[in-house]
């Protein structure tokens, strides 16, 4: 028997709060889940800073990640065996994709990324790539096994529909974190009947098409969707800390670059500073030595890289209102002028933050991040977009919404010194808004 098709003597499951169990039997797929970049996923939390707003989101990208295999696994396993549209020899490459998918998300993923100018899905592939334990396992199922694992990921694998199935507009990943983060969170928002979907999801040509009496399941699963990303995924305390997090790495970058003496030098850092970092060193860090670093730093000689450090860690976040770029372009140059006069740094103390979603699209040929659409197979065999089909999504099709922020710590503009300027600064931020 071969590494590829080698089963464990028992099948193993894991307790899942979403899916009940998650079920391996591939010797291949159990080795991945015990690989050093695997488990490191269990260091890093799926929502970022949204525990600090909703304390249960404790939950790491480890167990979505068993989640969305679980999910593919079923549709593999259950849904499209022995349909003659699917096939079946694709069901490794997928099920370690679908495991596979987040490998390279690093600490706080997001603000990381911005920071450091970075791409967690070509990490992914670096990882599927370098010299790594995931690596050695995927070379063992046969050569070029792991450049096809990394060619769905990029979403350049040829038969597009495995690819729809990790990447698509109703693909496993959104189904398992919608629902994992809802759990997590204790809304409501993002639950939908997954299990009517999954019933009616079939292969066809090149995609994965949904029947057609399965369209008010979609329909609420992109609601959901819609509604999770506005009450939980933006949610305007969460990019608080996340805005608090960004400044603390740039303070530490500016400092490093400024010749500053740390008591507690950022070593797991100066790499990044100067972009020299390796795959090795990237795969060091995780949320654990961030706030390591963060602990240590709140006693740090520079006031801002304290302070800020100390916000994060004992949540004293930055408070808000809402933000115009469009009519408050020039309101901001004002106040940060203000903020300069009143010996608070607008740099560090003065951020506006944007947050944008496109809810559901369609297929806009030379438009930027095209998207498929979810196709509808109806009982005549014909194929309809679903927008065409459903008022809900159409009211919703194309509309790009998006939020802006002005975020500031609002006890520094009530007591000490020069009263008069922050008293300005407050009543230019409660003018409706700026």
């Amino acid at each position: 028997m071969s590494y590829a098709t080698q089963k464990l003597a028992e099948e193993k499951v894991f307790k899942d709060p979403v899916h009940r169990y998650v079920h391996v039997r591939d010797q291949v797929i159990w080795d991945l889940i015990n690989s050093r970049e695997v488990q490191r996923l269990r260091r890093i939390k799926q929502l970022g800073t949204s525990y600090l707003v909703f304390h249960g989101a404790e939950h790491s990208r480890f167990n979505h990640s068993l989640g969305v295999y679980e999910i593919v696994r079923r549709i593999s396993d259950d849904i499209f065996h022995g349909r003659p549209e699917w096939d079946e020899s694709e069901r490794l490459v997928v099920l370690c994709a679908a495991l596979l998918h987040d490998l390279g998300h690093g600490p706080f993923s997001h603000s990381f990324e911005k920071v450091f100018a970075l791409d967690h899905e070509a990490f992914t592939r670096k990882i599927l790539l370098g010299d790594t334990e995931v690596n050695g396992i995927l070379s063992k199922v046969s050569t070029g096994f792991p450049e096809k694992v990394a060619e769905v990921i990029a979403k350049t694998y040829s038969n597009k529909q495995v690819v729809s199935l990790i990447s698509s507009q109703i693909d496993a990943d959104r189904m398992d974190y919608l629902q994992r983060d809802a759990y997590y969170t204790g809304v409501s928002y993002g639950h939908f009947d997954m299990e009517r979907i999954l019933r009616v999801m079939r292969p066809l040509d090149d995609q994965v098409v949904i029947k057609s009496s399965g369209m008010h399941a979609v329909e609420d699963y992109i609601m959901s969707r819609y509604q999770m990303y506005w009450q939980v995924y933006f949610h305007p305390v969460a990019r608080s800390a996340e805005v608090i997090l960004r400044k603390i790495l740039q303070r530490a970058k500016e400092l490093h670059g400024l010749g500053y003496k740390f008591a507690q030098p950022p070593t797991h850092f100066l790499s990044f500073f100067d972009r020299s970092f390796t795959l090795k060193e990237y795969l060091a860090l995780d949320e654990g030595v961030l706030m390591t670093y963060f602990q240590l730093w709140m006693t740090e000689r520079d006031p801002i890289l304290a302070d800020l450090c100390d916000r994060f860690v004992n949540r004293r976040l930055f408070q808000y209102v809402d933000f115009d770029p469009g009519k408050d372009y020039k309101k901001l140059g004002e106040l940060a002028q203000l903020f300069h006069s009143a010996g608070i740094d607008p740099e560090y103390y003065l951020i506006d933050d944007s947050t944008s979603d496109l809810p559901y699209d369609f297929y806009r040929p030379g438009e930027e991040e095209e998207r498929l659409p979810i196709h509808l197979l109806m009982p005549n065999g014909d194929i309809k977009e679903l927008s065409r089909l459903s008022q809900i999504v159409d009211a919703i099709s194309g509309k790009r919404r998006t939020d802006y922020k002005l975020y500031f710590p609002a006890e520094l503009l009530i007591d000490g010194k020069k009263k008069a300027i922050k008293q300005q600064i407050l009543e230019m931020l409660r003018e409706g808004g700026v």
